[in-house]
């Protein structure tokens, strides 16, 4: 019982924002072996651990497009 208020405590909400129509409507987040699928555009409670995997993925897309931007000047 404890494990599930320790979980419950520990649970953020997050929301993807939508791609192209070309694009998948959905991000699969593994970690440890368990898996999510997040539906884009939704706001859903995710461990705070997936949204950190998900925050970590936004920045290093980020740096990648500024990257590819600086070589490209």
């Amino acid at each position: 019982m404890a494990k599930k208020q320790e979980t419950a405590r520990r649970m953020v909400s997050v929301t993807i924002p939508r791609g192209r129509k070309q694009e998948e409507n959905f991000v699969i987040v593994s970690v440890n072996g368990r898996s999510w699928k997040i539906m884009k555009g939704v706001q859903v409670q995710v461990p705070d651990y997936v949204a950190e995997v998900l925050e970590n993925a936004r920045m290093m897309a980020d740096e990648a497009r500024r990257y590819v931007d600086r070589m490209a000047d």
